[in-house]
Protein backbone atom coordinates (compact mmCIF):
# COMPACT_ATOMS: atom_id res chain seq x y z
CA UNK A 1 0.00 0.00 0.00
CA UNK A 2 1.11 3.41 -0.77
CA UNK A 3 0.22 6.51 1.03
CA UNK A 4 -1.49 9.60 -0.63
CA UNK A 5 0.55 12.48 -2.31
CA UNK A 6 -0.93 15.33 -3.89
CA UNK A 7 0.85 16.68 -7.26
CA UNK A 8 3.26 16.26 -9.85
CA UNK A 9 4.87 13.13 -10.08
CA UNK A 10 3.68 11.62 -7.34
CA UNK A 11 -0.24 11.75 -8.58
CA UNK A 12 0.95 10.29 -12.16
CA UNK A 13 2.42 7.35 -10.46
CA UNK A 14 -0.65 6.46 -7.96
CA UNK A 15 -2.95 6.95 -11.13
CA UNK A 16 -1.15 4.67 -12.80
CA UNK A 17 -0.81 2.16 -9.80
CA UNK A 18 -4.47 2.60 -9.54
CA UNK A 19 -5.17 1.62 -13.55
CA UNK A 20 -3.08 -1.66 -12.83
CA UNK A 21 -4.58 -2.37 -9.71
CA UNK A 22 -8.39 -2.06 -11.79
CA UNK A 23 -6.90 -4.63 -14.30
CA UNK A 24 -5.69 -7.19 -11.89
CA UNK A 25 -8.50 -6.80 -10.10
CA UNK A 26 -11.54 -7.78 -13.04
CA UNK A 27 -8.43 -10.15 -14.65
CA UNK A 28 -9.14 -12.64 -11.38
CA UNK A 29 -11.23 -15.37 -11.46
CA UNK A 30 -12.86 -14.33 -8.38
CA UNK A 31 -15.74 -12.75 -7.87
CA UNK A 32 -15.67 -8.83 -6.32
CA UNK A 33 -16.74 -10.29 -2.83
CA UNK A 34 -14.52 -12.91 -2.77
CA UNK A 35 -11.92 -10.81 -3.74
CA UNK A 36 -12.74 -8.02 -1.12
CA UNK A 37 -12.84 -10.50 1.61
CA UNK A 38 -9.04 -11.04 1.08
CA UNK A 39 -8.68 -7.62 1.81
CA UNK A 40 -10.09 -7.97 5.25
CA UNK A 41 -8.66 -8.34 8.39
CA UNK A 42 -8.31 -11.63 9.09
CA UNK A 43 -9.87 -11.85 12.47
CA UNK A 44 -12.73 -10.58 11.16
CA UNK A 45 -16.32 -12.41 12.49
CA UNK A 46 -18.80 -10.40 10.50
CA UNK A 47 -18.64 -9.23 6.71
CA UNK A 48 -21.43 -6.80 5.37
CA UNK A 49 -21.40 -6.67 1.50
CA UNK A 50 -22.91 -3.93 -1.44
CA UNK A 51 -22.36 -3.86 -4.78
CA UNK A 52 -22.94 -0.47 -4.90
CA UNK A 53 -22.43 -0.22 -9.12
CA UNK A 54 -25.01 -3.61 -8.96
CA UNK A 55 -27.50 -2.07 -6.99
CA UNK A 56 -27.33 1.30 -9.23
CA UNK A 57 -27.99 -1.13 -11.99
CA UNK A 58 -30.78 -3.07 -10.64
CA UNK A 59 -32.70 0.15 -9.22
CA UNK A 60 -31.95 1.90 -12.66
CA UNK A 61 -30.94 4.75 -10.93
CA UNK A 62 -29.38 7.62 -12.66
CA UNK A 63 -27.29 8.62 -9.95
CA UNK A 64 -23.62 9.51 -10.21
CA UNK A 65 -20.84 12.21 -9.12
CA UNK A 66 -22.40 15.34 -10.33
CA UNK A 67 -25.78 14.49 -8.18
CA UNK A 68 -27.06 16.60 -5.18
CA UNK A 69 -27.21 15.39 -1.74
CA UNK A 70 -30.89 14.99 -1.76
CA UNK A 71 -30.39 12.52 -4.74
CA UNK A 72 -27.78 10.64 -3.20
CA UNK A 73 -30.20 10.33 -0.01
CA UNK A 74 -33.86 9.00 -2.77
CA UNK A 75 -31.30 6.81 -4.20
CA UNK A 76 -30.66 5.37 -0.39
CA UNK A 77 -34.19 5.51 0.19
CA UNK A 78 -35.05 3.49 -3.09
CA UNK A 79 -32.59 1.05 -2.32
CA UNK A 80 -33.62 0.57 1.29
CA UNK A 81 -37.44 -0.08 0.37
CA UNK A 82 -36.05 -2.71 -2.30
CA UNK A 83 -33.88 -4.40 0.88
CA UNK A 84 -30.67 -3.62 -0.85
CA UNK A 85 -28.92 -1.35 1.46
CA UNK A 86 -29.57 -2.85 4.79
CA UNK A 87 -25.54 -4.21 4.67
CA UNK A 88 -24.64 -0.78 4.28
CA UNK A 89 -22.74 1.73 7.15
CA UNK A 90 -23.13 4.42 4.81
CA UNK A 91 -26.88 4.83 5.42
CA UNK A 92 -26.89 7.88 7.46
CA UNK A 93 -25.16 11.08 6.35
CA UNK A 94 -24.31 9.70 2.67
CA UNK A 95 -24.97 12.52 1.43
CA UNK A 96 -22.73 14.52 2.84
CA UNK A 97 -19.75 12.19 2.61
CA UNK A 98 -20.84 12.53 -1.03
CA UNK A 99 -21.03 16.38 -1.73
CA UNK A 100 -17.75 16.53 0.09
CA UNK A 101 -15.52 13.76 -0.99
CA UNK A 102 -17.69 12.27 -4.29
CA UNK A 103 -17.16 9.18 -2.76
CA UNK A 104 -20.60 6.96 -1.51
CA UNK A 105 -23.38 4.71 -2.72
CA UNK A 106 -24.17 7.07 -5.39
CA UNK A 107 -20.06 6.27 -7.09
CA UNK A 108 -18.68 3.85 -5.27
CA UNK A 109 -17.91 0.25 -6.93
CA UNK A 110 -18.94 -1.89 -3.69
CA UNK A 111 -18.62 -1.36 -0.14
CA UNK A 112 -17.15 -3.91 2.58
CA UNK A 113 -17.80 -3.48 6.70
CA UNK A 114 -16.02 -5.53 8.46
CA UNK A 115 -16.33 -6.32 12.30
CA UNK A 116 -13.89 -8.03 14.72
CA UNK A 117 -13.50 -8.11 18.42
CA UNK A 118 -10.36 -5.45 17.89
CA UNK A 119 -12.70 -3.10 15.54
CA UNK A 120 -14.41 -2.70 12.49
CA UNK A 121 -13.59 -1.34 9.29
CA UNK A 122 -15.30 0.14 5.96
CA UNK A 123 -13.80 -0.59 2.23
CA UNK A 124 -14.81 0.85 -0.85
CA UNK A 125 -14.32 0.69 -4.15
CA UNK A 126 -13.14 3.99 -5.65
CA UNK A 127 -14.63 5.27 -8.77
CA UNK A 128 -13.04 4.29 -12.17
CA UNK A 129 -12.53 8.35 -12.73
CA UNK A 130 -11.74 9.70 -9.00
CA UNK A 131 -8.02 10.10 -8.97
CA UNK A 132 -5.91 10.01 -5.99
CA UNK A 133 -4.71 13.66 -6.41
CA UNK A 134 -8.64 15.02 -7.09
CA UNK A 135 -9.51 12.97 -3.74
CA UNK A 136 -6.68 13.92 -1.93
CA UNK A 137 -7.61 17.63 -2.27
CA UNK A 138 -11.33 16.90 -1.44
CA UNK A 139 -10.26 15.27 1.78
CA UNK A 140 -8.04 18.62 2.65
CA UNK A 141 -11.26 20.61 1.84
CA UNK A 142 -13.39 18.13 3.97
CA UNK A 143 -11.14 18.60 6.74
CA UNK A 144 -8.94 15.90 7.24
CA UNK A 145 -5.30 16.00 8.10
CA UNK A 146 -2.67 14.29 5.73
CA UNK A 147 -0.43 11.64 6.76
CA UNK A 148 3.36 12.68 7.59
CA UNK A 149 6.42 10.50 6.90
CA UNK A 150 6.02 6.69 6.83
CA UNK A 151 2.34 6.97 7.95
CA UNK A 152 -0.51 6.74 5.66
CA UNK A 153 -3.87 7.39 7.98
CA UNK A 154 -5.35 10.81 7.19
CA UNK A 155 -6.89 12.11 10.26
CA UNK A 156 -10.56 13.62 10.42
CA UNK A 157 -10.77 13.84 14.05
CA UNK A 158 -11.67 17.55 13.48
CA UNK A 159 -14.65 16.20 11.12
CA UNK A 160 -15.63 13.99 14.41
CA UNK A 161 -15.83 16.81 16.74
CA UNK A 162 -19.24 18.30 14.90
CA UNK A 163 -21.04 14.89 15.20
CA UNK A 164 -21.55 15.26 11.29
CA UNK A 165 -18.97 12.73 9.88
CA UNK A 166 -19.67 9.02 9.87
CA UNK A 167 -17.20 7.38 12.75
CA UNK A 168 -16.14 4.69 10.52
CA UNK A 169 -14.62 7.38 8.46
CA UNK A 170 -12.80 9.19 11.32
CA UNK A 171 -9.75 7.82 9.97
CA UNK A 172 -9.01 6.68 6.50
CA UNK A 173 -6.22 5.15 4.02
CA UNK A 174 -5.75 4.35 0.56
CA UNK A 175 -4.60 1.02 -0.65
CA UNK A 176 -3.52 2.88 -4.41
CA UNK A 177 -2.73 -0.71 -6.15
CA UNK A 178 -6.28 -1.73 -6.01
CA UNK A 179 -8.00 1.74 -6.11
CA UNK A 180 -9.87 0.99 -2.52
CA UNK A 181 -10.04 3.53 0.31
CA UNK A 182 -10.23 1.95 3.53
CA UNK A 183 -11.65 3.24 6.92
CA UNK A 184 -12.38 2.99 10.72
CA UNK A 185 -13.31 4.72 13.88
CA UNK A 186 -9.76 3.87 14.78
CA UNK A 187 -6.75 4.97 13.54
CA UNK A 188 -4.32 2.60 15.40
CA UNK A 189 -6.88 -0.47 14.05
CA UNK A 190 -6.87 0.78 11.00
CA UNK A 191 -3.12 0.93 10.71
CA UNK A 192 -2.99 -2.78 12.10
CA UNK A 193 -5.31 -3.50 9.33
CA UNK A 194 -2.98 -1.97 6.52
CA UNK A 195 -0.32 -4.03 7.37
CA UNK A 196 -1.92 -7.29 7.83
CA UNK A 197 -1.76 -9.61 4.58
CA UNK A 198 -4.03 -12.63 5.64
CA UNK A 199 -6.61 -14.39 3.69
CA UNK A 200 -9.79 -15.10 5.46
CA UNK A 201 -11.32 -17.89 7.14
CA UNK A 202 -11.95 -20.88 4.23
CA UNK A 203 -15.16 -22.08 5.28
CA UNK A 204 -16.08 -17.84 5.24
CA UNK A 205 -14.47 -18.17 1.38
CA UNK A 206 -16.78 -21.10 0.65
CA UNK A 207 -19.91 -19.50 1.72
CA UNK A 208 -19.38 -15.97 -0.21
CA UNK A 209 -18.21 -18.22 -3.47
CA UNK A 210 -21.65 -19.88 -3.11
CA UNK A 211 -23.63 -16.71 -3.29
CA UNK A 212 -21.65 -15.73 -6.95
CA UNK A 213 -22.28 -12.16 -7.34
CA UNK A 214 -24.32 -10.75 -5.20
CA UNK A 215 -26.14 -6.86 -4.44
CA UNK A 216 -25.92 -6.81 -1.16
CA UNK A 217 -24.73 -9.80 2.01
CA UNK A 218 -24.43 -10.81 5.42
CA UNK A 219 -21.37 -13.38 5.22
CA UNK A 220 -20.56 -14.67 9.26
CA UNK A 221 -18.07 -16.70 10.69
CA UNK A 222 -19.75 -20.26 12.27
CA UNK A 223 -18.24 -18.42 15.80
CA UNK A 224 -20.73 -15.18 15.01
CA UNK A 225 -23.12 -17.19 13.66
CA UNK A 226 -24.16 -19.93 16.37
CA UNK A 227 -23.78 -16.95 19.11
CA UNK A 228 -25.65 -13.76 16.87
CA UNK A 229 -28.36 -16.35 15.32
CA UNK A 230 -28.82 -18.76 17.64
CA UNK A 231 -32.14 -19.46 19.28
CA UNK A 232 -30.46 -18.47 22.74
CA UNK A 233 -30.89 -14.97 21.66
CA UNK A 234 -34.48 -15.35 21.84
CA UNK A 235 -37.20 -15.44 24.92
CA UNK A 236 -37.95 -18.24 26.66
CA UNK A 237 -40.94 -18.90 24.96
CA UNK A 238 -39.51 -18.83 21.74
CA UNK A 239 -36.29 -20.88 22.54
CA UNK A 240 -38.06 -23.69 23.97
CA UNK A 241 -40.41 -23.43 20.54
CA UNK A 242 -37.43 -23.60 18.46
CA UNK A 243 -35.46 -26.74 20.56
CA UNK A 244 -38.56 -28.97 19.74
CA UNK A 245 -38.80 -27.85 16.15
CA UNK A 246 -35.30 -28.80 15.93
CA UNK A 247 -36.03 -31.77 17.58
CA UNK A 248 -39.09 -32.85 14.97
CA UNK A 249 -36.60 -31.52 12.01
CA UNK A 250 -34.08 -34.17 12.79
CA UNK A 251 -29.69 -34.06 13.47
CA UNK A 252 -28.76 -30.32 12.77
CA UNK A 253 -24.72 -30.03 12.40
CA UNK A 254 -22.80 -26.85 13.28
CA UNK A 255 -22.45 -24.04 11.39
CA UNK A 256 -18.68 -23.21 10.14
CA UNK A 257 -19.80 -19.75 8.66
CA UNK A 258 -23.40 -18.69 7.35
CA UNK A 259 -24.03 -16.05 4.52
CA UNK A 260 -27.59 -14.51 3.49
CA UNK A 261 -27.86 -12.73 0.20
CA UNK A 262 -29.77 -10.47 -2.07
CA UNK A 263 -29.86 -11.73 -5.32
CA UNK A 264 -29.99 -9.67 -8.89
CA UNK A 265 -34.08 -10.08 -9.70
CA UNK A 266 -35.11 -10.27 -6.45
CA UNK A 267 -34.24 -13.62 -4.54
CA UNK A 268 -32.54 -13.98 -1.88
CA UNK A 269 -29.91 -17.13 -1.22
CA UNK A 270 -28.68 -18.79 1.77
CA UNK A 271 -25.24 -20.64 2.24
CA UNK A 272 -24.20 -22.34 5.02
CA UNK A 273 -20.56 -24.50 5.30
CA UNK A 274 -20.46 -27.57 6.97
CA UNK A 275 -17.18 -30.21 8.31
CA UNK A 276 -17.79 -32.24 4.85
CA UNK A 277 -20.58 -33.66 2.31
CA UNK A 278 -22.25 -36.16 4.38
CA UNK A 279 -23.17 -33.01 7.02
CA UNK A 280 -24.14 -30.44 4.45
CA UNK A 281 -26.61 -33.49 2.89
CA UNK A 282 -27.89 -34.45 5.85
CA UNK A 283 -28.69 -30.77 6.80
CA UNK A 284 -30.54 -29.50 3.55
CA UNK A 285 -32.96 -31.97 4.62
CA UNK A 286 -33.33 -30.71 8.58
CA UNK A 287 -32.84 -27.00 7.84
CA UNK A 288 -35.50 -27.39 4.39
CA UNK A 289 -37.65 -28.73 7.31
CA UNK A 290 -36.76 -25.41 9.73
CA UNK A 291 -36.97 -22.76 6.66
CA UNK A 292 -40.55 -24.26 5.84
CA UNK A 293 -42.32 -23.83 9.18
CA UNK A 294 -42.80 -21.73 12.21
CA UNK A 295 -40.66 -19.11 12.56
CA UNK A 296 -40.30 -18.39 16.32
CA UNK A 297 -38.34 -15.51 17.34
CA UNK A 298 -38.75 -13.79 14.32
CA UNK A 299 -42.24 -14.23 14.22
CA UNK A 300 -45.33 -16.28 12.49
CA UNK A 301 -44.08 -18.70 9.93
CA UNK A 302 -40.98 -18.67 7.37
CA UNK A 303 -43.81 -18.84 5.03
CA UNK A 304 -44.76 -15.53 5.78
CA UNK A 305 -41.82 -14.02 4.30
CA UNK A 306 -40.52 -16.37 1.38
CA UNK A 307 -41.35 -19.83 -0.70
CA UNK A 308 -38.42 -21.99 0.08
CA UNK A 309 -36.72 -22.88 -3.86
CA UNK A 310 -33.99 -25.49 -4.74
CA UNK A 311 -31.67 -26.57 -1.61
CA UNK A 312 -28.31 -27.70 -2.96
CA UNK A 313 -25.56 -29.83 -0.77
CA UNK A 314 -22.56 -29.26 -2.97
CA UNK A 315 -19.08 -30.47 -1.14
CA UNK A 316 -19.59 -29.17 2.16
CA UNK A 317 -21.32 -26.14 1.33
CA UNK A 318 -25.10 -25.96 1.49
CA UNK A 319 -27.44 -23.57 -0.40
CA UNK A 320 -31.12 -22.76 -0.14
CA UNK A 321 -33.27 -20.52 -2.81
CA UNK A 322 -35.54 -17.99 -0.58
CA UNK A 323 -38.00 -16.36 -2.76
CA UNK A 324 -39.57 -13.50 -1.04
CA UNK A 325 -43.38 -12.83 -0.14
CA UNK A 326 -44.16 -9.45 -1.65
CA UNK A 327 -43.39 -6.69 0.40
CA UNK A 328 -41.16 -8.59 2.99
CA UNK A 329 -37.58 -7.88 3.92
CA UNK A 330 -36.34 -11.10 3.97
CA UNK A 331 -32.73 -10.43 4.08
CA UNK A 332 -33.40 -7.32 6.51
CA UNK A 333 -35.41 -9.76 8.43
CA UNK A 334 -32.83 -12.61 8.37
CA UNK A 335 -29.44 -11.12 8.63
CA UNK A 336 -30.02 -10.87 12.85
CA UNK A 337 -30.73 -13.30 15.19
CA UNK A 338 -32.32 -15.34 16.47
CA UNK A 339 -32.94 -17.64 13.19
CA UNK A 340 -34.03 -21.04 13.45
CA UNK A 341 -32.76 -22.67 10.30
CA UNK A 342 -29.09 -20.88 10.68
CA UNK A 343 -29.02 -22.63 14.60
CA UNK A 344 -26.24 -24.63 15.89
Amino acid sequence: MTRWVAGGLAAVILAAAAVAGLAWWRSTSRTPLVEALALAPADTQRYSWTDWAGVRRELDAGVGADSSADAVEDFLSSAYDADLAATSALVTDAGLVHRRTGVSPATAAWELFTQAEDGAVIMLGLPDDLSADDLSERLLDAGYTAPEGDDRVWDGTELLGDFEWPTDLGFVALDADRHVLVGSDSADYLRSVLDGDDEPDEDVTAAAEALDEPLSAAVYSGDWACAELAMSQADDTDEAQGEELVAQAGRVDPLRSFALAAQPGGDVLAAMTFADHEQARRNADTRSRLASGAAPGQGGAFTDRFALGEVRADGRVLTMELDPVDGSYVLSDLATGPLLFATC
